[in-house]
Protein backbone atom coordinates (compact mmCIF):
# COMPACT_ATOMS: atom_id res chain seq x y z
CA UNK A 1 0.00 0.00 0.00
CA UNK A 2 3.03 2.59 0.76
CA UNK A 3 4.59 1.66 -2.56
CA UNK A 4 1.11 2.08 -4.29
CA UNK A 5 0.39 5.59 -2.40
CA UNK A 6 4.53 6.52 -3.79
CA UNK A 7 3.39 6.34 -7.23
CA UNK A 8 0.16 7.86 -6.69
CA UNK A 9 1.71 10.44 -5.53
CA UNK A 10 4.88 10.90 -7.76
CA UNK A 11 3.04 12.61 -10.89
CA UNK A 12 1.27 15.11 -7.99
CA UNK A 13 -1.81 13.13 -7.10
CA UNK A 14 -3.39 14.13 -3.88
CA UNK A 15 -3.79 11.10 -1.89
CA UNK A 16 -6.56 10.64 0.95
CA UNK A 17 -5.62 8.19 4.07
CA UNK A 18 -8.40 6.64 5.30
CA UNK A 19 -6.63 5.36 8.89
CA UNK A 20 -7.28 3.56 11.99
CA UNK A 21 -3.67 4.18 14.25
CA UNK A 22 -3.09 7.40 14.57
CA UNK A 23 0.53 7.90 13.58
CA UNK A 24 0.82 4.92 10.90
CA UNK A 25 2.65 4.78 8.27
CA UNK A 26 -0.01 5.16 5.83
CA UNK A 27 -0.72 8.52 8.00
CA UNK A 28 2.49 10.02 8.07
CA UNK A 29 3.13 9.78 3.81
CA UNK A 30 -0.54 10.59 2.79
CA UNK A 31 -1.70 14.48 1.79
CA UNK A 32 -4.96 14.41 3.99
CA UNK A 33 -7.26 12.04 5.35
CA UNK A 34 -9.51 10.38 8.19
CA UNK A 35 -8.91 8.94 11.48
CA UNK A 36 -11.83 6.25 11.80
CA UNK A 37 -11.02 5.62 15.49
CA UNK A 38 -12.61 2.66 16.16
CA UNK A 39 -10.02 1.26 18.21
CA UNK A 40 -7.17 -1.79 18.59
CA UNK A 41 -7.83 -4.66 16.36
CA UNK A 42 -8.01 -7.97 19.09
CA UNK A 43 -8.60 -10.01 16.32
CA UNK A 44 -7.23 -10.33 12.51
CA UNK A 45 -11.12 -10.62 11.39
CA UNK A 46 -12.00 -7.01 12.39
CA UNK A 47 -15.57 -5.89 11.42
CA UNK A 48 -15.40 -2.83 12.82
CA UNK A 49 -12.58 -1.20 10.84
CA UNK A 50 -14.64 -2.32 7.56
CA UNK A 51 -17.90 -0.35 8.68
CA UNK A 52 -15.82 2.65 9.74
CA UNK A 53 -13.88 2.95 6.13
CA UNK A 54 -17.40 1.81 4.84
CA UNK A 55 -18.80 4.81 6.64
CA UNK A 56 -16.25 7.29 5.78
CA UNK A 57 -16.22 6.77 2.27
CA UNK A 58 -20.27 6.84 2.18
CA UNK A 59 -19.27 10.29 3.68
CA UNK A 60 -16.73 11.15 1.31
CA UNK A 61 -19.00 10.57 -1.51
CA UNK A 62 -21.61 12.44 -0.09
CA UNK A 63 -19.43 15.49 0.75
CA UNK A 64 -18.44 14.78 -2.97
CA UNK A 65 -21.99 14.61 -4.41
CA UNK A 66 -22.81 17.49 -3.33
CA UNK A 67 -19.61 20.02 -4.05
CA UNK A 68 -20.42 18.47 -7.93
CA UNK A 69 -24.00 18.80 -7.36
CA UNK A 70 -25.11 15.04 -8.09
CA UNK A 71 -26.77 14.49 -4.96
CA UNK A 72 -29.57 16.74 -3.38
CA UNK A 73 -29.76 18.54 -0.52
CA UNK A 74 -32.19 16.36 0.40
CA UNK A 75 -30.41 13.20 -0.66
CA UNK A 76 -27.80 14.30 1.52
CA UNK A 77 -29.81 14.69 4.52
CA UNK A 78 -31.86 11.37 4.49
CA UNK A 79 -28.92 9.74 3.87
CA UNK A 80 -27.22 11.33 7.06
CA UNK A 81 -30.19 10.44 9.40
CA UNK A 82 -29.95 7.16 8.12
CA UNK A 83 -26.41 6.59 9.06
CA UNK A 84 -27.13 8.19 12.17
CA UNK A 85 -29.77 5.36 12.59
CA UNK A 86 -26.99 2.39 12.01
CA UNK A 87 -25.97 1.37 14.82
CA UNK A 88 -29.14 1.05 17.21
CA UNK A 89 -30.00 -1.03 13.85
CA UNK A 90 -26.79 -2.83 14.45
CA UNK A 91 -28.00 -3.69 18.03
CA UNK A 92 -30.68 -5.22 16.93
CA UNK A 93 -28.97 -7.83 14.74
CA UNK A 94 -26.36 -8.73 17.78
CA UNK A 95 -29.54 -9.83 19.73
CA UNK A 96 -29.87 -12.66 17.16
CA UNK A 97 -26.66 -13.75 18.71
CA UNK A 98 -28.34 -16.67 19.99
CA UNK A 99 -30.18 -17.61 16.43
CA UNK A 100 -26.69 -17.58 14.77
CA UNK A 101 -24.99 -19.36 17.22
CA UNK A 102 -27.66 -22.40 16.86
CA UNK A 103 -27.33 -22.01 13.03
CA UNK A 104 -23.96 -21.63 12.66
CA UNK A 105 -23.65 -25.62 14.42
CA UNK A 106 -25.09 -27.09 11.21
CA UNK A 107 -22.19 -25.65 9.20
CA UNK A 108 -19.32 -26.41 11.34
CA UNK A 109 -17.86 -29.07 9.68
CA UNK A 110 -18.65 -27.83 6.12
CA UNK A 111 -15.63 -28.17 3.52
CA UNK A 112 -16.60 -25.61 0.88
CA UNK A 113 -18.37 -22.02 1.43
CA UNK A 114 -20.10 -19.98 -1.94
CA UNK A 115 -20.86 -16.63 -0.57
CA UNK A 116 -23.30 -14.96 -3.43
CA UNK A 117 -23.70 -10.66 -3.50
CA UNK A 118 -24.91 -8.13 -6.29
CA UNK A 119 -23.84 -4.63 -5.90
CA UNK A 120 -23.35 -3.01 -3.10
CA UNK A 121 -23.02 -6.54 -1.43
CA UNK A 122 -20.67 -7.99 -3.84
CA UNK A 123 -18.01 -6.60 -1.38
CA UNK A 124 -19.44 -7.64 1.22
CA UNK A 125 -19.39 -11.35 0.08
CA UNK A 126 -16.08 -10.79 -0.30
CA UNK A 127 -15.78 -9.83 2.97
CA UNK A 128 -17.68 -12.74 4.64
CA UNK A 129 -15.47 -15.28 2.91
CA UNK A 130 -12.50 -13.68 4.29
CA UNK A 131 -13.82 -13.82 7.72
CA UNK A 132 -14.51 -17.44 7.31
CA UNK A 133 -11.09 -17.98 5.81
CA UNK A 134 -9.18 -16.22 8.21
CA UNK A 135 -10.61 -17.42 11.68
CA UNK A 136 -11.99 -20.73 10.83
CA UNK A 137 -9.66 -21.98 8.47
CA UNK A 138 -12.86 -23.60 6.29
CA UNK A 139 -12.41 -23.38 2.26
CA UNK A 140 -14.54 -20.08 1.37
CA UNK A 141 -15.00 -17.84 -1.76
CA UNK A 142 -16.98 -15.06 -3.10
CA UNK A 143 -18.58 -14.10 -6.87
CA UNK A 144 -20.16 -11.45 -7.99
CA UNK A 145 -23.87 -13.41 -8.21
CA UNK A 146 -23.86 -12.42 -11.89
CA UNK A 147 -21.25 -14.54 -13.14
CA UNK A 148 -22.53 -17.41 -11.23
CA UNK A 149 -23.15 -19.34 -14.56
CA UNK A 150 -19.98 -19.12 -16.00
CA UNK A 151 -17.79 -21.44 -14.19
CA UNK A 152 -18.70 -21.53 -10.90
CA UNK A 153 -22.61 -23.26 -10.84
CA UNK A 154 -20.75 -26.33 -12.24
CA UNK A 155 -19.35 -26.47 -8.15
CA UNK A 156 -22.88 -26.44 -7.15
CA UNK A 157 -23.62 -29.97 -5.77
CA UNK A 158 -25.10 -31.63 -3.03
CA UNK A 159 -24.64 -29.80 0.22
CA UNK A 160 -22.73 -26.83 -1.15
CA UNK A 161 -23.11 -24.27 1.19
CA UNK A 162 -24.20 -21.21 -0.25
CA UNK A 163 -24.56 -17.91 1.63
CA UNK A 164 -26.36 -15.40 -0.34
CA UNK A 165 -26.79 -11.71 -0.09
CA UNK A 166 -30.35 -10.86 -0.59
CA UNK A 167 -31.03 -7.31 1.09
CA UNK A 168 -31.20 -4.66 -1.98
CA UNK A 169 -34.58 -4.10 -3.30
CA UNK A 170 -33.51 -3.28 -6.84
CA UNK A 171 -31.32 -6.20 -7.24
CA UNK A 172 -33.86 -8.82 -5.12
CA UNK A 173 -35.42 -10.85 -7.84
CA UNK A 174 -32.30 -11.16 -9.76
CA UNK A 175 -30.66 -12.62 -6.38
CA UNK A 176 -33.90 -14.76 -5.84
CA UNK A 177 -33.65 -16.11 -8.97
CA UNK A 178 -29.66 -17.23 -7.98
CA UNK A 179 -30.77 -18.77 -4.96
CA UNK A 180 -33.20 -21.04 -7.43
CA UNK A 181 -30.39 -21.80 -9.41
CA UNK A 182 -28.46 -23.53 -6.68
CA UNK A 183 -30.85 -24.75 -5.00
CA UNK A 184 -32.09 -26.52 -7.87
CA UNK A 185 -28.21 -28.12 -7.91
CA UNK A 186 -28.83 -29.07 -4.28
CA UNK A 187 -26.84 -26.23 -2.53
CA UNK A 188 -27.99 -25.60 1.08
CA UNK A 189 -28.59 -21.67 1.26
CA UNK A 190 -28.27 -19.22 4.08
CA UNK A 191 -29.52 -16.18 3.07
CA UNK A 192 -29.03 -12.14 4.63
CA UNK A 193 -32.22 -9.92 4.08
CA UNK A 194 -34.45 -7.40 5.21
CA UNK A 195 -36.67 -7.78 7.52
CA UNK A 196 -40.34 -8.10 6.18
CA UNK A 197 -38.63 -9.46 3.23
CA UNK A 198 -40.75 -12.92 3.48
CA UNK A 199 -40.47 -13.78 0.13
CA UNK A 200 -37.02 -15.35 0.55
CA UNK A 201 -37.99 -18.06 3.34
CA UNK A 202 -39.73 -19.68 0.33
CA UNK A 203 -36.27 -20.70 -1.78
CA UNK A 204 -33.30 -20.41 1.12
CA UNK A 205 -33.18 -22.99 3.56
CA UNK A 206 -31.96 -20.45 6.52
CA UNK A 207 -32.30 -16.65 6.59
CA UNK A 208 -31.04 -14.22 8.72
CA UNK A 209 -33.20 -10.63 8.54
CA UNK A 210 -31.68 -7.72 9.08
CA UNK A 211 -33.29 -3.86 9.59
CA UNK A 212 -34.78 -2.13 6.94
CA UNK A 213 -32.29 0.90 5.40
CA UNK A 214 -31.41 2.13 2.11
CA UNK A 215 -29.66 -0.13 -0.01
CA UNK A 216 -26.98 2.05 -0.14
CA UNK A 217 -26.07 1.94 3.15
CA UNK A 218 -26.72 -1.94 3.49
CA UNK A 219 -23.25 -3.44 3.77
CA UNK A 220 -22.94 -1.44 7.07
CA UNK A 221 -25.64 -4.46 8.56
CA UNK A 222 -25.22 -7.17 6.05
CA UNK A 223 -21.88 -7.83 6.97
CA UNK A 224 -22.30 -7.97 10.60
CA UNK A 225 -23.96 -11.30 10.52
CA UNK A 226 -21.66 -12.86 8.61
CA UNK A 227 -18.99 -12.10 10.89
CA UNK A 228 -21.17 -13.35 13.62
CA UNK A 229 -21.69 -16.75 11.20
CA UNK A 230 -17.80 -16.98 11.13
CA UNK A 231 -17.17 -16.53 14.88
CA UNK A 232 -19.04 -18.98 16.03
CA UNK A 233 -18.18 -21.80 13.21
CA UNK A 234 -14.73 -21.13 14.14
CA UNK A 235 -15.63 -21.22 18.13
CA UNK A 236 -17.27 -24.25 17.66
CA UNK A 237 -14.46 -25.89 15.44
CA UNK A 238 -12.05 -25.09 18.60
CA UNK A 239 -10.43 -22.83 16.07
CA UNK A 240 -7.99 -19.91 17.90
CA UNK A 241 -10.28 -16.98 17.18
Amino acid sequence: TLAAIDLARSPGALVFGIVNAVGSSIARNTDTGVYIHVGPEIGVASTKAFTGQVTVLAMLALSLGMAKGTVSQQEYEETLEELVRIPDKIEVILKQNDKIKSMSSRFTFAHNFLYLGRGFNYPVALEGALKLKEISYINSFAIAAGELKHGTIALIENDTLVVALATQDKLFEKMLSNIKEVKSRGATVLAIAKAGNTMVEEEADHVIYIPNTMDELTPLLSVVPLQQFAYYIAKLRGCDI
